[in-house]
């Protein structure tokens, strides 16, 4: 089972981070750090982007979406949004309250704070959206079967989900072989905005042949409908046919 975490103000960075940028129209550095890989920065006005200035990746997942739609994730509520003005109903949810609570401000309809894997949250959907590397929420390989167990008592007959993900495979030299004891997508962060610092937690970045591999042990096909510039691709994941 995935704990279904739900964060607090006090442990909300990322959320922090929003709410200030979308109150003041400017943030200062959030700050991503992880034990395996130097200091990063993730620049919160890239959470607010238009539909227009997505990725193509992105903007394919949003406009192939249909019927009831869940965002997961939704952090400022960017994809909720376009999905609205297209005129598409959607349920946008994540574990950040402040996140949550910006979302509404900025007019999404039905913002949520709420964790995918809580048992209570019961309603069906005909699709699930999963975007900007939306596999990280997995956390790791072996939570695999709980998410597609997840996935087919969320999903309406004949729904699926569009998932983005990406091949750290590009962080090795060519003659450079990935580590054998985890599996190299496997990655823990912490974020921090200004003094309020987040637990640490796993993310999976995970290639689209171990992605197919775990969904035919657990009923469902993977189509990759689009590959990016970057080692990233974006999936359609469908439940196999009783």
């Amino acid at each position: 089972m995935i704990p279904p975490v739900l964060l607090t103000p006090e442990k909300d960075p990322m959320g922090k981070a929003i709410a200030e940028y979308f109150a003041k129209g400017k943030a200062v550095k959030l700050r991503v750090l992880s034990t395996q890989f130097d200091e990063d920065e993730l620049p919160v006005a890239q959470l607010f982007r238009p539909f227009a200035a997505m990725p193509e990746l992105e903007r394919t997942a949003l406009t192939l979406a249909q019927g009831r739609i869940l965002d997961v994730g939704a952090g400022s509520g960017c994809h909720a949004l376009a999905l609205q003005e297209m005129g598409k109903d959607v349920v946008a949810i994540d574990i950040s309250p402040l996140s949550v609570e910006t979302m509404s401000l900025r007019g999404v309809r039905d913002a949520r704070h709420v964790n995918l894997f809580d048992p209570a949250f019961t309603e069906r959907f005909d699709c699930i959206l999963m975007l900007m590397n939306g596999s990280g929420i997995i956390g790791r390989l072996e939570n695999m079967p709980a998410f597609f167990q997840r996935a087919k008592s969320l999903l309406n007959p004949g729904g699926c989900i569009y998932l983005d993900s990406s091949d750290l495979r590009y962080l090795f030299d060519e003659d450079e072989t990935p580590p054998t004891d985890t599996y190299y997508g496997q990655v823990d962060f912490v974020m921090q905005y200004r003094n309020i610092r987040g637990d640490a937690f796993d993310w999976l970045y995970i290639d689209a042949t171990t992605l197919k591999q775990h969904a035919a042990e657990n009923g469902f096909e993977v189509e990759v409908i689009q590959e990016g510039e970057h080692y990233d691709y974006l999936a359609r994941l469908t439940p196999k046919a009783e």
